[in-house]
């Protein structure tokens, strides 16, 4: 497909998307954003996570310059996605939530319709591999009236890559789309950014942003709340339990454990306990001495870190 870029010092160090202070406002006075700063770097892959009506995909229309902010500036690879549109609007690939094609068009020909708005050249190799990587091609003369709604979602995915964009933005790309159909275009975004495509996805699925993202961004009422690489996140903000396998059960926690703030399972035959991974003390020593003296033997342990699900709606809760 792209043929791979080869990294420099600026590859790494320029953001390829620049939000600065960004607002935008309805006429009916609604706030859909507020004061967004946002940097994505060349060739990650940049989750947006938020709950319903967050304001993902009206960042995501104002950077693409499908809106306008009222207050802010959006800069492409340097490009002013006002002053200079045309340049802003070429790199950037986008498969929004909705399904907006031409019911009566073939996949080849709405990919290569798409290529051509885009002022590329006639190209029927490259978007026979597209339709191939996506898995359409044995759909190739079928009209897209007739596809299922997975099968649609990738004819829009088709025509976000024909102009071979360096900015891939999917908005929801695997809603409605079975998991055999979900891993295969995960696969497809894994060899992009592989090739320096710089990828920006929400999901519903955060399952999904924990296997796939370098960083994770958490937007809440038209706010960015955190921005912060997921691994880092993870460890800053994620809790670790411990649980403890009981070799007898018992009917209550001792009053001289209360301070563990330990859960006892229903059957009394497990103990969890939950602590902070930013403490420099977890308190896990202390608790196994003074279990021993309680006198609560084990036969097993095993610990287990916070989803990167249970942070989000932990964070959004919070905020």
């Amino acid at each position: 497909m792209l043929p791979p870029r080869l990294p420099t010092d600026d590859f790494f160090m320029s953001p390829i998307i620049s939000v600065s202070n960004l607002t935008k406002t309805y006429k009916s006075g609604f706030t859909a954003l507020k004061n967004i700063n946002l940097d994505i770097q060349p060739g990650e892959i940049f989750a947006l996570l938020g709950p319903n009506g967050a304001g993902k995909t009206t960042l995501i229309s104002v950077i693409c310059g499908l809106a306008m902010a009222t207050e802010g500036k959006v800069t492409v690879d340097g490009h002013d996605n006002v002053t200079d549109y045309r340049a802003a609007r070429e790199l950037i690939g986008l498969v929004p939530q909705e399904l907006h094609t031409d019911a009566w068009e073939t996949p080849p020909a709405t990919a290569a319709f798409s290529r051509g708005l885009f002022g590329k050249p006639k190209n029927s190799a490259y978007i026979e591999k597209i339709l191939k990587d996506l898995s359409l091609w044995d759909k190739r003369k079928a009209q897209i009236i007739t596809l299922s709604g997975g099968m649609k979602r990738r004819v829009m995915i088709a025509k976000a890559l024909a102009h071979e964009p360096r900015i891939l933005f999917l908005d929801e790309p695997t809603a409605g789309v079975d998991v055999e159909l979900r891993k295969s275009m995960w696969q497809l975004v894994r060899e992009l950014r592989e090739k320096g495509v710089t990828i920006i996805l929400t999901t519903h699925y955060i399952e999904e942003a924990e296997e796939m993202a370098d960083r994770v961004g958490v937007i809440n009422k038209g706010e960015i709340i955190l921005v912060e690489d997921k691994a880092t996140l993870m460890q800053k903000l994620g809790r670790k339990q411990m649980i403890l396998h009981l070799q007898d059960s018992i009917a209550a926690v001792p009053p001289a454990l209360a301070d563990y703030n330990l859960e006892l399972s229903e059957d009394g035959r497990e103990l969890t306990y939950t602590y902070d991974t930013r403490s420099e003390r977890t308190g896990i020593t202390t608790l196994l001495n003074d279990l021993r003296a309680a006198g609560i033997a084990f036969n097993d342990l095993n610990t287990k870190q916070s989803s990167l699900e249970e942070i989000f709606v932990n964070l959004v809760h919070r905020a």
